[in-house]
């Protein structure tokens, strides 16, 4: 625009200053004013693209005039709107002295910067050398959806912002038909700071409120800047009551030394037994991630103990001397680039209880390439390889068991773990494959590898060694057997599909495994063995899927599948221990395959035919139901699939489903009618129609909040009583004893929300064998976009825990911008 001193520019005039100096001026009060993602003080500004040249600045006004070095634009009607490198700028009059570097912007005025953070006042000034800025009665809505409102705010310096007499709230403002409301969490102070390069929100006579109403109050008080990810302080604790512990708070402490790196400082305060320390440390590296957790404390065990011998457990007695008890879970993954990466676990425990004692939660996870399983931890070193044509692993690793072999009738105290000796150490245990990158007979070819040593120190029976080496006399100091395998095996596949749709897959399968056992039972009269066994395997694999429109835009689809294969006799020699193939699970994916077996050390063969039918309806949008019932035959009986029966090991048993000529059935299922309902089902059922396994579970939601998980599973496949009524040769009979394997449990969680934000939550897991609610839950909650509470009372009626069954009081907490106390670290496990 030229240098204008004569007469206003009005209605709807648009005009385009090339003034860098406006554009600085406003830029910052973007960025004094509004919060900004975490970055350094070095940090350039983002870079935006609006369409206007570098250090340009677009206004629309009524009327505009430049009278000297002062630019003034204002509008009645409408708001002068000016932007420039992103940010756009509304309010009823703005002026800038050019000379002066002073800027205002007066009436309604509003401020978005790029990152979408909103600026309301009544008044906005930008002193000499834009680094100085009052604002007047502000209020800014941040991307994270924050609030932060004040009567006056003032930029003391380029870091620094003061306001005076404000109000900061994590929550929504206004309903959802944009009606002012009473936000249910509040910050009010008579003067806030905020510190850029802190990243921090500093408070003085702070109050916090609940619904409007005052429930807090410190002179002091600071955190995070809404946009910052990680900021050292205090995160929200945990109160919890157990009868065993007492009344428990647990009060994490977040310090971040750097971008990539931080410490969680986690003392739990115990009201009935000594503190327990948490520690947790994560660093990033370039190319992987190191996390780390331990916990420490020096005390007494405790628990439920029969001291005087009446059959009847006193609660909570100190039984142990004083010792270290201690926990480490740690895992890493690094993945450089190239085809390797690399990992290791590090997972043990001083005692078989501390978890539970200590309610430590989520000490079993999926940290490596190896999983160690409920309750069992596992330590571990492995690497991989992987190409498009090859995958190459190689690992070792050891385990603790956190298992009860057996539960004590009077006091869990005195429950017997499973023995760590039993367990193998692995090293090595290799897994490769490999297929070419052409078609080898106009199929796929895949060459697989594996080999894998065990090594344990004492000795383990059933269902590892097969009856016939297991020893009749004592056991008391024999080694543990010691095995060694190497397995080479070619699968060829080819699919081919007829004019009518069938769908043929012939395939061939050639493996050759090589043993070495070492420390067989002395009395066995047997050396060190070197076993070598082989199987060829020739089959044909058909489907027919068929596809009927049922109008309405729903789908019927029906897919009979059949699967014929022939092998040589298997060779399942006696001597070789049964490591990787003690459970089989019978499902739709399993079926069709040629090992079905999980691992190496058991397989089938034989002549074989398999056949199942899916049936799969579609209607509507997401919504569909599905069920597979599929069967398979064999020539012969398979005896060696036979285990003793762990309460009668006089009598043996068929844990697989697989020994008999005809196999169990498989059953397997899903729906989803609704966008709110969904289920899933498996079941395999025996040739009487007994079932032997079965699991269901269903969700449900009936409104954005309102919803319910039911669970069910059950295990039938022991087939004996212990309550010494029965006679241990008749296999039939539901089971009754308490040392019974079987189980059936039912698990159930429902939320529901009575009256607005207020509801109910219950779960629980009911173990139908033994006739035992195990735990449950009963809380009150409230919950709405900002923050969630949960008061409740848990009954723990688990096994496992020296404390026995117990009652406890606990508070859940989840506070936006906040952080949150993992209100599911109590939950059910």
């Amino acid at each position: 625009m030229q240098a204008d001193r004569g007469p206003h520019f009005r209605h709807g005039l648009r005009t385009r200053l090339l003034a860098g100096s406006v554009l600085a001026a406003w830029a910052l009060a973007g960025g004094a004013l509004a919060q900004t993602p975490l970055q350094t003080r070095a940090s350039p500004a983002p870079v935006v693209n609006d369409g206007l040249p570098a250090g340009a600045v677009y206004i629309e006004a009524e009327q505009a005039t430049r009278q000297g070095d002062v630019i003034t634009a204002s509008g009645e009607r409408d708001r002068v709107y000016a932007r420039f490198r992103g940010h756009a700028l509304r309010g009823r009059a703005v002026t800038y002295d050019v000379a002066q570097g002073l800027a205002t912007a007066d009436g309604d005025v509003e401020l978005v910067d790029p990152d979408g953070n909103v600026v309301h006042a009544s008044r906005l000034e930008l002193g000499s050398d834009l680094e100085a800025g009052v604002v007047v009665d502000l209020a800014t809505r941040l991307a994270g959806g924050a609030s932060l409102m004040a009567a006056t705010a003032v930029r003391r310096s380029a870091n620094v912002n003061e306001l005076n007499y404000a109000l900061f709230t994590p929550c929504p403002i206004c309903d959802t038909d944009g009606n002012p409301k009473q936000p249910s969490l509040s910050i009010q102070a008579e003067k806030v700071v905020q510190d850029e390069e802190l990243r921090a929100i500093l408070y003085r006579n702070a109050v916090f409120k609940v619904g409007g109403v005052p429930v807090f109050w410190l002179p002091v008080f600071a955190h995070p800047d809404p946009t910052v990810d990680r900021a050292s302080g205090f995160l929200v604790p945990t109160v919890d009551y157990d009868e065993g512990r007492g009344v428990s708070i647990e009060a994490p402490y977040l310090h971040v030394v750097s971008p990539s790196e931080d410490w969680l400082i986690s003392p739990q305060v115990n009201s009935g037994v000594a503190p327990f320390l948490n520690l947790q440390w994560r660093r990033r590296f370039s190319n992987g991630t190191i996390v780390a957790r331990t916990g420490y404390t020096y005390a007494q065990n405790f628990g439920d103990f029969d001291l005087d011998g009446d059959g009847r457990a006193e609660s909570n007695v100190d039984f142990d001397d004083e010792t270290s008890r201690s926990y480490l879970l740690a895992w890493g993954r690094f993945d450089p680039s190239g085809p390797w990466r690399w990992g290791f676990t590090a997972e043990r425990t001083s005692d078989k209880t501390l978890f539970d004692r200590y309610s430590i939660s989520d000490p079993y996870q999926d940290s490596g390439l190896y999983y160690g399983d409920e309750r069992r931890l596992i330590s571990q070193l492995y690497a991989e390889r992987q190409t498009e044509r090859s995958y190459l692993s190689v690992a070792a690793f050891t385990i603790q068991s956190l298992r009860v072999s057996r539960f004590n009738d009077i006091t869990p105290a005195l429950n017997e773990f499973e023995n760590d000796g039993t367990l193998p150490l692995v090293a090595p245990l290799i897994d490769a494959r490999w297929e070419p990158e052409r078609p080898i007979l106009g199929g796929r070819l895949r060459v697989r590898g594996s080999a894998v040593s065990l090594y344990r120190d004492e000795y383990l029976g059933s269902p590892v060694l097969r009856p016939e080496l297991i020893p009749t006399g004592s056991t008391v100091g024999l080694p543990g057997v010691d095995t060694r395998r190497v397995t080479t095996q070619i699968d060829w596949r080819r699919s081919l599909i007829s004019a009518a749709g069938i769908r043929y897959e012939p395939f061939v399968d050639g493996r050759v495994d090589v043993y070495s056992i070492a420390d067989l039972p002395p009395a066995l009269g047997l050396d060190d063995e070197t076993i070598t066994r082989g199987r060829a395997t020739v089959g044909l694999d058909v489907s027919y899927p068929l596809i009927r429109r049922l109008g309405d835009g729903a789908d019927l689809i029906v897919e009979p599948l059949g699967q014929i294969s022939l092998s040589n006799d298997p060779d399942v020699d006696p001597r070789i221990p049964v490591e990787d193939s003690e459970t089989l699970e019978l499902d739709e994916s399993s079926l069709f395959r040629t090992d079905r077996f999980p691992g190496y050390d058991l397989l089938e063969g034989g002549l074989r035919l398999t056949a199942g039918v899916r049936t799969t309806l579609r209607w509507d949008t997401n919504r569909s139901a599905s069920l597979f019932v599929g069967r398979s035959l064999r020539d012969d009986d398979q005896p060696a699939f036979d285990v003793p029966i762990p309460d009668v090991p006089s009598r043996l048993y068929d844990p697989t489903g697989l020994g008999q000529k005809v196999s169990d059935w498989v059953v397997q299922g899903s729906f989803q009618p609704s966008d709110r309902v969904r289920g899933w089902g498996h079941a395999t059922i025996d040739g009487s129609g007994e079932v032997r396994r079965a699991e269901l579970a269903v969700d449900g939601r009936w409104s954005r909040r309102n919803l319910a998980t039911v669970s069910y599973i059950i295990d039938r496949t022991n087939p004996v009583q212990l309550d010494g009524r029965t006679d241990p040769n008749n296999l039939s009979g539901p089971p009754l004893a308490s040392g019974n394997r079987n189980y059936e449990f039912v698990q159930l969680a429902v939320q529901q929300f009575v009256y607005g934000n207020w509801g109910v939550a219950v779960a629980g897991i009911a173990d139908l064998e033994r006739d035992l609610i195990t735990r449950s839950e009963v809380g009150l909650l409230f919950d709405d976009d900002c923050f969630r509470v949960e008061l409740g009372y848990r009954r723990d009626n688990t096994r496992v825990s020296t404390t026995g069954p117990s009652d406890g009081v606990y508070v859940r907490l989840n506070l936006a911008t906040f952080g949150g106390s993992g209100y599911g670290s109590n939950g059910l496990r």
